[in-house]
């Protein structure tokens, strides 16, 4: 088998619970993994150093975009209820006799939402609106294989199917 680069994303679409987003927008940020740490110091360490906690990450958000204020991104704005959201996107791949290939991606969040930016009205123009969620689940999947699996009420925390956590699961 021959080797790939990948290379862009060719296409995507973002489903809800129950059927694709037809409004959303033409780009989706996902979000970053920032661990929470706290700084060392002291004998034994030349000066400081960040270290990180394990299966802790900051506040994570993921903004949504719409091209118009539509029914799918007012209903995301009830914060009783988790947004469940998948992406699935065709990544674009070279190989190395100059063939391209593709490899699916998939991205499953649940959220709820934290801020709702209804856009501007500008005649001829989308309205840019958005729905901003608070990450509380996030799964990252290329070619059928899951790559990050993050469920923070559910302490789980998983890189490439290996649960990072099962020691200290196993101490607490």
């Amino acid at each position: 088998m021959e080797k790939t680069i990948p290379t862009k994303i060719n296409k995507y679409n973002l489903y809800n619970e129950a059927e694709r987003l037809l409004g959303a927008g033409d780009e989706v940020p996902l979000p970053d993994f920032e661990a929470m740490s706290d700084t060392i110091s002291g004998a034994g360490i030349l000066g400081e150093v960040e270290d990180p906690t394990v299966g802790y990450f900051g506040n994570q958000e993921m903004e949504i975009p719409f091209r118009v204020v539509d029914k799918e991104a007012v209903d995301m704005m009830d914060m009783t209820k988790a947004v469940h959201l998948t992406l699935r996107g065709a990544q674009q791949t070279t190989d190395t006799a100059g063939n391209i290939e593709f490899r699916p991606m998939r991205v499953v969040v649940r959220g709820r939402c934290k801020k709702f930016s209804p856009g501007k009205v500008k005649a001829g123009s989308t309205m840019d609106t958005k729905i901003t969620l608070t990450v509380l689940y996030i799964m990252i999947e290329l070619d059928g294989e899951q790559m990050v699996e993050l469920d923070k009420f559910n302490e789980v925390f998983k890189i490439r199917g290996v649960d990072i956590l099962a020691k200290i699961k196993e101490m607490c």
